[in-house]
């Protein structure tokens, strides 16, 4: 995207961060935020840390936010997904019992930016971290993962939108459109049931 950080983009009358925050604050009562850039964020009014380990990634992100979390497990998602969905999580952390990783395969893919891990998980992590292994999924082997197939949440999100990442301006352009229909279906909606 140029340099531009994603987060801060407009999807409607909201930066995508902001579409993201409201999601997890309707589930959470703790919400963080992991970023280098605070005083981007500060109008989240949202608890923010720094990495712990700087210039590792998506890795680095979950590791200082695990560190930092109160609770036994933590939900991690990216700063650039606009159409989060609460049903989706909830289904994931329903099934969070026994398990280190609850993660979604979609169309043969994980998904470890939208997915629950354990405290558990904190060695494995440090691991990769010490080897400069950055890919997150490369833990899984050694962890307890449950993977939810893309059909168990299509129930929730039928075009499973809830992973879709902001990386290029067409992409970008894409979700306006797609919140732009969606609005327009809830205008229709609305005047449908103001009628009756």
């Amino acid at each position: 995207m140029g340099g531009i950080n994603k987060a801060l983009l407009k999807i409607g009358d909201h930066s995508i961060v902001e579409l993201v925050s409201h999601v997890l604050q309707e589930i959470f009562s703790e919400v963080l935020v992991i970023t280098n850039s605070p005083r981007d964020f500060e109008f989240l009014e949202l608890p923010m840390f720094r990495d712990i380990i700087p210039g590792r990634g998506s890795l680095g992100g979950l590791y200082t936010g695990l560190k930092a979390c109160a609770g036994d497990y933590a939900f991690l998602v990216a700063c650039d997904m606009p159409f989060l969905s609460k049903e989706a999580i909830m289904y994931i952390l329903e099934r969070a019992q026994g398990y280190d990783v609850v993660v979604p395969r979609i169309s043969g893919m994980l998904e470890p930016l939208h997915a629950l891990y354990s405290q558990r998980c904190l060695p494995y992590i440090e691991e990769l971290l010490a080897a400069e292994d950055l890919k997150i999924i490369d833990f899984f082997h050694k962890a307890k993962v449950l993977e939810v197939p893309g059909e168990d949440l299509q129930q929730f999100d039928p075009q499973l939108l809830f992973i879709m990442n902001i990386n290029t301006p067409d992409d970008l352009n894409e979700a306006r459109e797609l919140d732009k229909k969606r609005m327009e279906r809830q205008a229709n909606v609305s005047c449908f049931t103001e009628s009756q």
